[in-house]
């Protein structure tokens, strides 16, 4: 059966991969709920070591992605050394990992992809309904609600964040801030040096949006771990990030234990 792929010549080598990277694209694409493009790139030399399940290099690049219905990618991109695989399922359809990799990785988004963001559902949650202290002293004891988050990637991994909320006698109470965007422990994105602009809020309500905004810096600093986006056997860490006009790339690693459906 693997005689076609385990050729001497060239034209088995192409078979070999070509069937590896049909496959490994198919399997990839069942990380992403939508995807406009996943190119897979796998290389083994010689074709006679698929016998063996050994992979020399796997990359991985895909393009204009939603995870989980809703959170979107620009591009997320990774690339393995030696990978061990089973031979077997490959002539079954299917790329199953002999034991756990790690592929270098760089997740790209997009300023108009975080904010819509904010309105997916998940996110939303996070922001209803927020019972903390220092708000619900001003609220009379209710619960309060933030919407319309809006964010500006700014130079030097700085972002500016504009929201809203409703109190007693205060609708649509401006909230504005600008942050260094940070990670923590490689899995959560933190907002340090946040300070309130009080420029963006009209001065007779500066005071009040000034104690909300401390507590929202709060409420974002516990929102946006990586852990959430739950790829399907795909475990995403992150070394560092950086503002490139307006897009956020993370830089780190991933850690895959297994490809969807294996």
């Amino acid at each position: 059966m693997f005689g076609g792929l385990t050729g001497s010549k060239n034209r088995g080598t192409d078979l070999g991969e070509r069937m590896l990277n049909a496959v490994a694209s198919q399997s990839i694409r069942h990380l992403f709920t939508q995807s406009e493009s996943v190119e897979v790139d796998i290389r083994c030399f010689p074709s006679s070591k698929l016998l063996q399940g050994s992979i020399d290099n796997f990359k991985m690049t895909g393009r204009n992605l939603v995870i989980r219905r809703q959170f979107e990618a620009a591009e997320i991109a990774f690339e393995t050394d030696a990978v061990s695989i089973d031979p077997g399922a490959v002539m079954g359809g299917k790329l199953r990992l002999k034991q756990p990799t790690q592929a270098i990785a760089q997740v790209t988004l997009t300023e108009d992809g975080i904010n819509r963001a904010f309105k997916a559902e998940l996110v939303e949650k996070r922001l209803q309904n927020v019972d903390m202290e220092p708000l619900t002293n001003l609220s009379g004891g209710e619960p309060v609600t933030f919407r319309d988050v809006q964010i500006e990637l700014q130079p030097e991994n700085r972002v500016k964040i504009l929201a809203k909320t409703d109190l007693p006698n205060c609708q649509d109470l401006p909230i504005a801030l600008s942050a260094t965007i940070a990670v923590e422990k490689r899995r959560r994105v933190t907002f340090a040096d946040a300070k309130f602009e009080p420029d963006s809020v009209p001065e007779a309500q500066r005071g009040l949006s000034e104690i909300v905004t401390e507590a929202f810096v709060e409420i974002l600093n516990g929102m946006v771990d990586f852990d959430r986006f739950d790829l399907d056997g795909v475990l995403l860490r992150v070394n560092r990030l950086e503002t490139q006009g307006k897009n956020l790339i993370f830089s780190g690693y991933a850690q895959i234990e297994r490809f969807p459906g294996t």
